[in-house]
């Protein structure tokens, strides 16, 4: 079961107790998973489609529960994605029309294109809305990979107002259009984890946060051990420049032409190729502190350069 099946499964069972927050749950379902048929004046006819099992009975339920209306169920069998169809059909009934108009589907002017004001008065009615469109058209991707998060649907008003609502409960949403859908997305675990909390689907926040702090440590290890890789080889290649600098001294000016003071340090350097600056200068007797081993490394740089600029001049 993907992740996002796993979410709306949770979603489904969530118990409703406020009948305001069953309605607009059903009128986000509606308005994103439904399609309305009209034959006449006040004939009308709804279907509502979705590929999740536990959304169909959550969506039959509430459709008998809330308004008293007769549905027929399709189950059909997706033979390319071995997956299964539901098709919800609420014929033409006397109830269909006063729950399409309660459901903010239909007004007076015809059909309504954003969330009704008066279905979202209330916070847990809000975050029951948000619920309800998650459960029609939303997905997360498997938070072990990027954490992505997508409502669709094709009113551009639906979806403006379904990122507000989003925004009211500090949740940065985004809106883009692809082709002819209309996406309220979420980047980033942070911002989905609070929408998970919202709408109640606890148990997916837990499992996503806790994807997320083992990716965090894992990111942090990475850090360090990179970082650590990092210096290994800068320090590596330090090294390897001071012996070739004190070799090329040696070969064309012989030990000698090194101050006194920076032939220990040099010989040291021959003798311990590998070691760092740090440990170069325990070696020393008496030991050298760090600075003073940088000193040296400087003075014989700057040999070096002088020895290259005299060979260069004659």
């Amino acid at each position: 079961m993907s992740f996002t099946a796993e979410v709306k499964d949770e979603l489904s069972r969530f118990v409703l107790e406020c009948k305001d927050c069953e309605k607009a749950m059903l009128a986000a379902l509606v308005r994103i998973e439904g399609t309305l048929f009209i034959s006449g004046p006040g004939k009308y006819r709804l279907e509502i489609a979705t590929e999740t099992g536990s959304v169909a009975r959550t969506t039959i339920r509430l459709l008998h529960s809330v308004y008293d209306l007769k549905t027929e169920l399709t189950v059909r069998r997706s033979v390319l994605h071995k997956t299964h169809n539901y098709l919800i059909t609420v014929p033409t009934q006397i109830k269909l029309a006063a729950a399409l108009e309660d459901l903010g589907v239909l007004s007076e002017s015809g059909l309504e294109l954003g969330i009704s004001p008066k279905l979202v008065k209330k916070s847990c009615c809000a975050a029951s809305y948000l619920r309800g469109a998650f459960l029609g058209g939303g997905f997360i991707s498997d938070p072990r990979g990027d954490f992505h998060f997508e409502l669709t649907t094709e009113s551009e008003a639906l979806a403006g107002d379904l990122a507000h609502l989003m925004q009211n409960y500090g949740i940065d949403a985004r809106l883009t259009k692809r082709r002819n859908i209309y996406t309220v997305y979420l980047k980033g675990a942070e911002r989905i984890v609070s929408f998970l909390a919202l709408v109640n689907a606890y148990q997916s926040a837990l499992a996503m946060e806790n994807v997320r702090v083992v990716k965090s440590v894992r990111n942090d290890v990475n850090r360090t051990v990179n970082a650590e890789i990092a210096n290994q080889a800068k320090a590596t290649n330090a090294a390897l420049s001071q012996v070739k600098a004190i070799k090329l001294l040696i070969k064309n000016r012989g030990i000698e032409s090194i101050p006194p003071a920076l032939q220990e340090f040099a010989m040291l350097r021959l003798s311990h190729p590998d070691v760092s600056l740090r440990e170069l200068g325990e070696l020393a007797d008496p030991p050298l502190s760090k600075s003073a081993v940088y000193h040296r490394v400087r003075r014989i740089e700057e040999l070096v350069a002088d020895f290259l600029e005299d060979e260069k001049n004659r």
